[in-house]
């Protein structure tokens, strides 16, 4: 431990987290303590297929809150879809007693937050006058509605997040919306719902919260409980994403999945992440490629070019991903690389970007667009010119 380190920092986290096999039954119980009216946006098609929509407005009724269906996303929300729900909720006149409920994965709980915030906060016109870079600058001041958030995939951790990630492609961005009070006053976590995620989108999601971790550990703005946090959840993450993946029936492994992405969440929201998550958005906003699949691409290459500015943290990564300690600095460092490369491997993530529809002429947008606040916690700085470089190495 680095004792000459100075400790400065705040820490946030949702108000309050449910967390069990079975749980979701208690979903109306517990928005009644938040609201008589709640207006619900959903994810997957599957949630309705499935029956579990049906059963939360059944469990929310039975509690004595008004479920009303606010929208259905099963792609990142992009600016069109919040200003679309922004207006449904304005037009059922959403307010005072009144409660957003995001189920779904990262998409589902981003839009609902982002639907949420924007309700009590009316000087723009849109989202985009509110999103990081891109708009007037416009800030989240009034407390949002309250907000409930009921993951059913393990990956985005943004159950646990204060930002909500929106994209455009006419212009091409993908930035957040971002504030201390946009943290879900309530988060329940049911492990069973992500049973039914299918193989490939285990494997990209369960990624998204690996890389998460990774990143908010080396983070330049890294801070000892998000650490902390990362380390714990990283010890069983590796293990149980390869065991949902290969038999997602598996109570334990989706059990341990839900609560590292929930850390991973808490993690980045309190350290930041880096080179990664960084790239990421841009192979979302230019390539159309899945986030957690861009994330577990980037992966590899973002701890290898990160480790002449994080030996020690990376070679701690290596005895916690390994269970094991070696004779040398040089092979903990070692360990970490080669169980990252495994794990994609194991999990068939590809390692080129070529494979994952990039092309070389797309190369100087995706630079100038991976620059955000993702990358700005990267522990060094990578110029456009070393990032163009790294880019093409992995074509």
């Amino acid at each position: 431990m680095n004792l000459s380190a100075v400790w400065n920092f705040d820490f946030l986290s949702p108000n309050r987290l449910v967390f069990g096999w079975g749980r979701r039954e208690e979903a109306g119980r517990l928005a009644k303590s938040l609201g008589e009216r709640a207006f619900i946006i959903s994810g997957s098609r599957t949630l309705e297929k499935n029956g579990h929509l049906d059963e939360l407005h059944r469990s929310l009724r039975a509690a004595g809150v008004e479920p009303v269906a606010a929208g259905c996303i099963s792609r990142e929300p992009e600016v069109d879809d919040v200003d679309r729900t922004l207006s449904f909720l304005r037009e059922h006149r959403a307010g005072a007693g009144d409660l957003v409920i995001g189920i779904g994965g990262g998409s589902a709980i981003d839009l609902a937050k982002a639907a949420a915030a924007l309700m009590t906060n009316t000087r723009g016109n849109s989202v985009v006058d509110y999103l990081e870079g891109v708009g007037k600058g416009l800030t989240i001041d009034a407390a949002p509605l309250p907000l409930f958030a009921i993951p059913t995939t393990a990956g985005t951790g943004s159950e646990a997040t204060k930002n909500a990630v929106i994209s455009s492609y006419h212009p091409p961005f993908k930035k957040s919306l971002r504030s201390d009070q946009m943290v879900p006053r309530l988060v329940l976590i049911d492990p069973q719902l992500s049973v039914s995620v299918p193989p490939p989108v285990t494997a990209w999601t369960g990624m998204d919260a690996i890389t998460q971790l990774i990143e908010s550990f080396l983070s330049r703005r890294a801070q000892p409980i998000p650490q902390a946090l990362a380390l714990h959840a990283l010890e069983f993450a590796v293990p149980a994403l390869i065991e949902a993946y290969e038999n997602g029936h598996s109570r334990v492994a989706r059990e341990r999945m839900a609560y590292a992405a929930y850390l991973s969440g808490l993690a980045l929201a309190n350290s930041g992440l880096g080179l990664a998550h960084g790239v990421a958005a841009a192979l979302g906003v230019h390539c159309r490629v899945p986030h957690g699949l861009a994330c577990a691409v980037m992966l590899p290459v973002a701890l290898r070019e990160n480790v002449a500015t994080r030996p020690a943290e990376i070679a701690q990564l290596g005895r916690v991903l390994s269970g094991q300690q070696r004779s040398s600095e040089s092979e903990d460092i070692d360990a970490a690389l080669q169980t990252v490369e495994n794990l994609c491997d194991r999990l068939r993530i590809p390692r080129r970007l070529g494979e994952i529809g990039v092309r070389r002429e797309q190369i100087p947008e995706l630079v100038r667009s991976s620059r955000g606040n993702s990358m700005s916690g990267n522990p060094r700085e990578i110029s456009d010119e070393e990032l163009h470089q790294i880019l093409e190495r992995l074509l």
